[in-house]
């Protein structure tokens, strides 16, 4: 596969279920993928697909330099259980100079000893369980997005008593203190809000603010 001029290059290393789906929608994102583990099982799905494909023996700086890491802008490290692994991983890609390196992590301690080492870290268990947690609390969502402990994304479907009004007529920034990001119809999105947008009950609303100030406007619409 030959890298598109400009595009960004990932490498994911270790395709167990975290890695895969990450390489698959980078994949479907249009990007370039280098897709690297011990397993050659776990490489299968990607074998039909424009990702550069590698099985290694080891997580050695040698293996790893010859699939060409090094050139990645951004490598996920998805090992998790194999901590070892998982940190020799991430100091040699760090060492081979990639800028950003991004490890699942599975316990408070494997957190530190890579953020030790210049690593983002993830915890897709704990993130997941926090999301359904709050969804659940939610009382019209159909999805939700936690950017902190204060702050999150919705989307929830336009409700019948906004249909036909504008964004002007509901005032919702000035009343919740939450901003309509966009809305959604038939998978297609519209970032382009003003005042003068109208609402339609058949669209998804995209909305951003405070947990209490979301909270507050769909206890209005509920």
């Amino acid at each position: 596969m030959k890298k598109k001029e400009g595009n960004q290059v990932f490498g994911v290393i270790g395709t167990g279920r975290f890695g895969l789906s990450v390489a698959q929608e980078l994949l479907a994102r249009g990007k370039y993928v280098i897709a690297i583990d011990q397993d050659q099982q776990r490489l299968k799905p990607l074998y039909e697909t424009d990702a550069e494909v590698f099985v290694i023996s080891d997580i050695s700086r040698e293996s790893l330099m010859e699939t060409g890491i090094q050139e990645a802008d951004t490598v996920i490290v998805g090992i998790g259980k194999d901590v070892e692994s998982s940190i020799l991983a991430a100091l040699n890609a760090i060492e081979l100079g990639v800028k950003h390196v991004i490890c699942k992590v599975i316990s408070d301690d494997h957190a530190k000893i890579l953020k030790k080492l210049g690593a983002e870290v993830v915890f897709p268990e704990i993130e997941i369980g926090r999301r359904t947690a709050i969804r659940l609390c939610e009382k019209l969502a159909e999805d939700i997005l936690p950017l902190s402990e204060e702050f999150s994304i919705i989307q929830i479907r336009t409700p019948q008593d906004l249909d036909g009004k504008t964004v002007k007529d509901e005032r919702i920034r000035e009343r919740y203190g939450i901003t309509l990001i966009a809305v959604v119809k038939d998978g297609r999105a519209n970032g382009s809000i003003g005042p003068d947008t109208v609402l339609h009950a058949d669209e998804i609303m995209v909305l951003s603010g405070s947990n209490k100030s979301l909270d507050k406007f769909q206890n209005s619409i509920a």
